[in-house]
Parts: C-alpha cells; structure tokens; sequence
C-alpha cells in the first residue's frame, strides 16, 4: 500500500448542515442538493461528508462511542489493486469489514479496520482521475 490517505469522509448528522459549515470555511464543491453524499478538494485530498448511520453500514463497523464517525479511505487504480490491498491488509493482522465487492455508485472497494479500530475504505472509482502521485482529481 503506498503510504497515503485519499480521501476522508467525515459522517455527520445533518448533511445540510456540514456542508454548509464547510462551505463558510472555504470548500467548495459541485455536487448538487439533495445529494446525499458531498464531496470537497482538498489540497490533493477529498474531504467526503456523508450521513453518519449509512457511513458506519458502508465501513461494516457499529456506530459506538468508540468510532469517532471517521472512514479513511485509500483510492487505487483497479479493482485487482483493491483486492491486493485488502489481501496486504488481512495478512497484517486487520479485520476486514466488507470484502471487496463491486458498490452501489459504479466502482469496486472492500473496507477493514485497523488493530486501533480506525476503519479504512479501499476503492477503484472509475470516474476519478488518480495521478501518478497518488493525488486524487474529481471530474
């Protein structure tokens, strides 16, 4: 795995009400009301911000006082990339939380949870750019 986070995705109560928080900080973004996901550039990152029940359903973790409502997320250039990291992941001694698996939005990831319990997303989303640094470029 190549030592970087693509995009974090911040689960939150009121999708309204963070984006719009977001926005008065200086993010920006394309998506349009209602979607129920949002997504910032961030400086070569993605910051997501995304309602907090579905997003602990998507990581396959429960939603306790001990998941700080916090998915990392690692974006690779393939699905068979997906598939290696997760394999990488296991043999490190993580607990695989949803294997890889093509998703609902077009693409293919699979999720685990490191041994601090901190869930992390591995994806190929084919409908952004990955540059060679590893820098992610939405549409």
């Amino acid at each position: 795995m190549e030592p970087r986070v693509s995009l974090m995705t911040l689960g939150v109560a009121d999708l309204a009400r963070a984006r719009a928080f977001y926005e008065a900080m200086g993010f920006s973004t394309e998506a349009d009301l209602p979607d129920d996901v949002v997504f910032f550039p961030a400086g070569g990152m993605i910051l997501g911000l995304w309602d907090r029940e579905k997003l602990a359903e998507d990581s396959g973790v429960e939603d306790t006082p001990g998941w700080g409502g916090v998915t990392l997320a690692h974006n690779v250039r393939s699905p068979a990339e997906v598939d290696a990291v997760i394999a990488d992941a296991r043999r490190a001694g993580a607990e695989i939380t949803r294997e890889p698996a093509e998703t609902f939005w077009g693409g293919y990831s699979g999720a685990f949870v490191d041994p601090d319990g901190h869930a992390w997303e591995i994806a190929h989303n084919p409908g952004w750019t990955l540059e060679e640094d590893g820098s992610v470029r939405l549409p």
